[in-house]
């Protein structure tokens, strides 16, 4: 069933009812909504807040599903961020600015870049999801982060029915953290990103092993770096069009040096890279790998064979499953190193 709210510019918007989220979360995972708006605009969402009774309800913000866990149905709206376009809206002898609406794929907006030839995003190629998702979670790959190339981040308030614009140091950026997944979660829709990118390109190898993949390139292209870092991706990561995957399930935990050095006595392998602040990071995926779990499944939700940071959706497996085997994990890596592993995506 479909309901038209008007907006105001007087064009109808479509509300749907009851609809089946499956589609719309790359874990493949079957939940309903019981409403639904693809947002193309401002507009739409103004059109929104002016219903009462829609603007009560509440919502649950999708871009590409990439970094959400639902387990369960969704009592409430979804707003799913449809909207498209990629422009440079400024440059100068430094940067080139470059603004992609929220709606497009992140990796949509890597190919215009390539194509245009401007480089700063090839380290982030085939990064599932949105463009809008990519400030939420602070996206970041093979030595590179985006919170270093973001320059503004335009929202609609769902609080005050206005439209502003948020600066890097507003956007209150983290390790896979951002504003947005706290003072700001449910309160503000992204509109659109702005992204300073380098007139003056230089490769980013910091990331060893991709720094190897292209070492038999004298000086390789931001296109060769892209493919390099595509082929690595696919071959260590799951495609989830093929099987049911957030990417990443936990974050890289972060220890005291002291911690570390504790760990180091028992393991002398345990891999782990000394953080600027004086932390230390540690690869979750080795942890759990060390616990026994790669490959392994319960029920339908299990470890990926090649990447233990990986969990998935082996056929129909509900969101309380993955959940499940997410605790089991976390729980082992306490038990035996007394690191606490985080979850990456949210879990609706």
């Amino acid at each position: 069933m479909n309901s038209s709210l008007a907006s105001p510019h007087n064009t109808p918007i479509a509300i749907s009812r009851n609809i089946s989220l499956r589609a719309l979360n790359t874990f493949g995972i079957e939940a309903q909504a019981d409403a639904y708006l693809a947002v193309h605009s401002k507009d739409d969402l103004a059109a929104l807040r002016a219903d009462p009774a829609l603007s009560r309800l509440p919502k649950l913000l999708l871009g590409g599903g990439s970094n959400i866990l639902l387990t369960g149905d969704f009592h409430g709206l979804v707003l799913h961020s449809c909207s498209r376009g990629i422009r440079i809206v400024a440059q100068d002898a430094d940067t080139i600015q470059v603004c992609a609406a929220a709606g497009e794929s992140w990796q949509a907006l890597v190919d215009w870049t390539l194509q245009h030839q401007i480089g700063g995003l090839e380290n982030l190629s085939l990064i599932p999801g949105s463009v809008g998702a990519a400030p939420i979670q602070n996206i970041g790959a093979y030595g590179a982060e985006v919170a270093n190339t973001i320059t503004a981040v335009s929202v609609f308030d769902f609080e005050t029915g206005t439209c502003k614009t948020l600066d890097r140091a507003a956007c209150a950026f983290g390790y896979r953290d951002s504003v947005f997944k706290r003072s700001l979660r449910d309160r503000v829709m992204i509109l659109d990103v702005t992204f300073a990118l380098p007139r003056h390109w230089h490769a980013n190898l910091r990331y060893a092993e991709l720094a190897d993949a292209v070492s038999a390139i004298t000086a390789p292209t931001m296109q060769q770096i892209s493919d390099a870092v595509c082929a690595i991706r696919r071959r260590k990561l799951p495609d989830p069009k093929q099987i049911g995957n957030a990417g990443s399930f936990f974050k890289n935990p972060v220890v005291t040096k002291v911690h570390r050095d504790r760990l180091l006595l028992r393991d002398p392998a345990l891999v782990n890279h000394d953080q600027p602040d004086g932390s230390v990071k540690l690869a979750a995926a080795w942890l759990i790998d060390q616990c026994g779990w790669k490959g392994r499944s319960l029920g339908a939700a299990g470890v990926h064979e090649r990447q233990a940071l990986v969990l998935v959706n082996r056929g129909n497996a509900r969101g309380s499953e993955i959940v499940q085997l997410a605790q089991s994990i976390a729980a082992d890596v306490r038990q035996r190193f007394e690191v606490a592993l985080e979850v990456e995506p949210v879990i609706i």
